[in-house]
């Protein structure tokens, strides 16, 4: 059984103890394929050691992470732009807005979210989008600039069932993660009326772990959780769940 965690910080601090050990219990799981977003340009280098040291199981993104967008936005954009032409990445992400912490940056935020969508549309490469308290700001974005290229993933997916059907309008997989698992993450109420076919796994390790490991540290392995609700959801198995949902990752990477 092969399971795709298609969005984990890895390189996070939070791992600096044991993150060797923190990977091995998550391919000891299953889960082989570790798809990488990037923040911002500190933290490069560490993403990519993860790749020299597991070159099989981990497929890296580069772009800027709303959160991370201030003052600095154009020496940050240029970062990630250089980046992209230099080496091949899987995707743009995460990307996207942010209006949960601070609204300061809100026209930054909107500028550089569209600005990497067309970079992503430029190298036929997916987005990975961020998204909190800002559903009807990144539909704005999609909506003016949709076309067939714009397709990838909708991280985190926490929205409404009408919002989870907008999102897939615009080409998006739903990320879906330990919220699922949350007695009052709501999403489990209407998933089994989304086809299959638009579902991807993740963790966002190391954040968002699921029950019962919830507001502990999330590490990759814990996505066996999220796999085990969608078989109660969906009615299939793990093998199932976890075959058609890297099939699902596969069509959105390209790997």
């Amino acid at each position: 059984m092969i399971i795709t965690d298609t969005h984990t910080h890895l390189y996070s601090e939070q791992f600096n103890e044991d993150r060797n050990e923190m990977i091995q219990r998550a391919i000891d799981a299953g889960v082989s394929r570790f798809f990488i977003p990037a923040i911002d340009s500190t933290y490069l280098d560490a993403m990519l050691d993860l790749e020299k040291e597991f070159p099989n199981n981990m497929f890296l993104m580069m772009g800027l992470h709303p959160t991370h967008v201030k003052e600095n936005v154009e020496e940050e954009l240029a970062f990630v732009k250089k980046w992209l032409d230099k080496r091949n990445f899987y995707a743009v992400g995460e990307i996207g807005i942010d209006l949960f912490w601070d609204k300061t940056f809100l026209k930054q935020q909107q500028y550089a979210f569209k600005t990497q969508i067309e970079w992503a549309k430029e190298k036929n490469l997916p987005i990975v989008i961020h998204c909190r308290d800002a559903f009807d700001e990144i539909f704005e974005v999609l909506e003016a600039i949709k076309d067939a290229k714009l397709f990838g993933v909708f991280h985190c997916f926490t929205g409404t069932l009408e919002q989870a059907k907008k999102a897939i309008s615009y080409n998006m997989k739903l990320g879906i993660g330990g919220v699922v698992t949350f007695k009052n993450g709501k999403i489990d109420q209407f998933l089994n009326e989304i086809p299959i076919k638009n579902i991807v796994l993740e963790t966002d390790a190391p954040y968002l772990a699921p029950t019962p490991y919830r507001g502990k540290r999330n590490e990759s392995s814990y996505i066996t959780k999220v796999l085990d609700k969608l078989v109660d959801i969906y009615g299939l198995s793990q093998q199932e769940i976890a075959a058609i949902t890297t099939q699902n990752s596969k069509d959105v990477f390209g790997i």
